[in-house]
């Protein structure tokens, strides 16, 4: 009984790795080239020491961008939307023509979700 509460218990905390990665080498170069080292890493978005076993190992760094977020491409489609929308209606105001009630309710909803949109993004780079 034991034995088999022993197996089952989970412990919690973050799972075990295949490959750990506890072994520490150290570098050492100037003030200059760390700073090089550090720019590239961040360049193309690794730690320094992703960036060293990488260049080590390959030779090369992969620079493919990443796909973005769901939010991001989203927002995106909003911004679009909205862009669309705006632009069809200044150009019916430039060619002298009058807004309808509907098209006016329509310009103010788009306007409230431009600001929403507006304090979303906001409130994420916060």
């Amino acid at each position: 009984m034991e034995q088999q509460n022993a197996q089952t218990k989970n412990k919690g905390g973050r799972p075990k790795k295949a490959v750990k990665k506890d072994q520490l080498l150290a570098v050492k170069c100037s003030l200059y080239e760390r700073r090089i080292i550090e720019g590239r890493a961040k360049s193309v978005n690794l730690s320094v020491s992703e960036y060293l076993r990488e260049i080590s190992m390959t030779g090369k760094i992969d620079r493919r961008e990443k796909a973005l977020p769901k939010e991001v491409l989203e927002l995106t489609g909003t911004l679009n939307h909205t862009a669309a929308n705006l632009n069809q209606i200044a150009k019916k105001r430039n060619g002298m023509e009058e807004l309808s009630p509907l098209e006016r309710a329509n310009l103010k909803v788009q306007s409230g979700e431009l600001k929403t949109l507006a304090s979303k993004i906001k409130s994420y780079f916060q």
